[in-house]
């Protein structure tokens, strides 16, 4: 695991403003995330992390249960609108750029190639650099930003959220996206910006000591900080945006008692 400075630094923001900690929706993996209601809602982009979001850690290749849930999100944002933003793959870590290459061709979307890693103000700006060369750019505002990890992936898209004077949509500003919403039923208290999704499962596990520490900040951090406005927001973003997992049928495994009586009977 590569030494992260900016993810070392994080704690020490979060006693300035502990709500970086907490993300919009928490989903066990991105089958749950409705991603044509995300995008009726009027969001345009979406920036993933890599293992154990979409692979298993150091590996490439996408996780075969999340095939379905990928191809549909690939379809809803569009082609160079869903961005890989990883610590290792496209990172200054990645020699001649080899991983970076493979997780595209093995994900079919552009991978991020950027000097700082998450959660820094310099990978933002890389992000936001991307974003902003599209043939259609796209704001923070119209962004879903998913990965494993509190301290880096949702810390970084609270970031890139700023201070409004009044509760703002999470969407764009058009009279289109505003009526799909309904009648201010997704209003978020006095921020604009990215949408942080945290998927809490795990293909692999690994890291457990400190994801047990980020699960005890955003535990405080829910129990101590959040208004009940915050609180309630979060909740319609979880009735909104999140699916049931998928029921997968596994097969039932034939004992040697009942093997026995089935021969005995036959």
């Amino acid at each position: 695991m590569p030494f992260n400075l900016p993810g070392v630094l994080v704690p020490f923001h979060l006693l300035i403003n502990p709500r970086l900690v907490v993300p919009s929706i928490v989903v066990k993996d991105i089958r749950q995330l409705d991603f044509p209601a995300l995008y009726k809602a009027g969001y345009r982009g979406a920036v993933f992390d890599k293992d154990n979001c979409l692979t298993i850690p150091h590996e490439d290749r996408l996780v075969p249960e999340l095939a379905e849930a990928w191809q549909e999100c690939r379809e809803t944002f569009g082609p160079g609108n869903v961005l890989i933003v990883s610590n290792t793959a496209g990172s200054h870590l990645d020699a001649g750029e080899i991983e970076a290459e493979s997780v595209s061709h093995h994900l079919s979307v552009p991978v991020l190639r950027h000097s700082s890693l998450k959660p820094s103000y310099a990978c933002i700006k890389s992000i936001r650099a991307y974003f902003a060369s599209l043939p259609r750019p796209i704001r923070d505002e119209e962004l879903v930003v998913v990965g494993d990890r509190l301290l880096t992936d949702v810390v970084m898209a609270n970031r890139m959220s700023r201070r409004t004077l009044s509760p703002s949509r999470q969407t764009g500003e058009t009279s289109e996206e505003s009526t799909l919403l309904g009648e201010g039923e997704l209003t978020r208290p006095n921020r604009a910006g990215p949408l942080a999704i945290w998927t809490e499962g795990l293909w692999k596990r690994e890291n457990l000591a400190l994801r047990a520490l980020e699960r005890g900040l955003l535990q405080g951090a829910e129990r101590w900080v959040l208004k009940p406005q915050e609180s309630a927001w979060r909740e319609s973003l979880q009735h909104r945006f999140v699916k049931p997992l998928p029921v997968v049928e596994e097969e039932v495994k034939e004992g040697w008692v009942r093997r026995f009586v089935r021969r005995f009977r036959g």
